[in-house]
């Protein structure tokens, strides 16, 4: 029971990782904050699996392409559930160039994978009272250091948010650590794709295990708070090639 009463807001947590990394801390004795925009069924059946475990979870809904919304998320939520530790794993993920990308497009990946981990941080940060710590995790994507021509304003905005986890890793300290988990090949992504040429470049040549990213997870959760602004890169050496 690592995480004994301690309280973790996972956005995006309905499905895919944020939902395995949600059980995974809940079996480690965190309780969590589901965060959802419209998988509402996905939401509840977690919370549920969630209170099997002997944990609470309380499930909350917002729209992360709206500003706004999410800014007055971020200031209720963590307050009202005293949260104490915050992965950023909401994101969008399209496969657009630079000449198809539409204004709407870039503008709804900057809010959605930029602009909300910045709200959450800043409310999160704000809601530590003097002399209490608190960890941020953000996921971001091995583009995010080799930018290419393929989902673009996804890269750019992954790109940014490593830079904004230096910047709040040294803006922070020393109460509040912050630090990036760079992802590779984990799940098929969500607007298809082929397995055999995505592992073609993965020098590990498998997909990672769910459980690998809990593992580094935990890691930042309760490994040394003298580790701040530093990205794991969790992609099987795709970056290096």
């Amino acid at each position: 029971m690592l995480l004994k009463n301690r309280t973790v807001l996972i956005s995006g947590s309905s499905k895919r990782i944020g939902r395995s990394l949600a059980l995974g801390l809940a079996r480690k004795g965190a309780n969590l904050v589901i965060h959802y925009n419209t998988s509402h069924s996905d939401a509840v059946s977690l919370q549920k699996e969630i209170g099997s475990l002997g944990q609470k979870a309380w499930i909350e809904k917002a729209d992360f392409s709206d500003p706004q919304h999410t800014q007055q998320f971020a200031r209720e939520v963590i307050s009202d559930h005293q949260v104490t530790d915050l992965i950023n794993n909401a994101s969008v993920f399209e496969d657009l160039t630079w000449s198809n990308t539409t204004l709407a497009d870039w503008e709804k990946h900057l809010s959605i994978n930029l602009t909300a981990p910045f709200l959450l941080s800043q409310a999160f940060a704000k809601s530590r009272k003097e002399g209490q710590t608190g960890r941020i995790i953000n996921l971001l994507d091995w583009r995010a250091f080799r930018p290419g021509p393929d989902h673009f304003p996804y890269t750019i905005s992954k790109s940014a948010l490593a830079a904004m986890t230096n910047s709040l890793a040294a803006s922070l300290a020393p109460r509040i650590t912050v630090n990036g988990i760079a992802l590779g090949a984990i799940l098929l992504p969500s607007d298809g794709g082929d397995e055999e040429s995505i592992l073609k470049s993965v020098p590990n040549s498998r997909w990672a295990r769910l459980e690998e990213i809990e593992e580094t997870i935990m890691f930042f959760l309760t490994g040394p708070d003298y580790i701040t602004g530093e990205v794991i890169h969790l992609d099987g050496g795709r970056h290096l090639v």
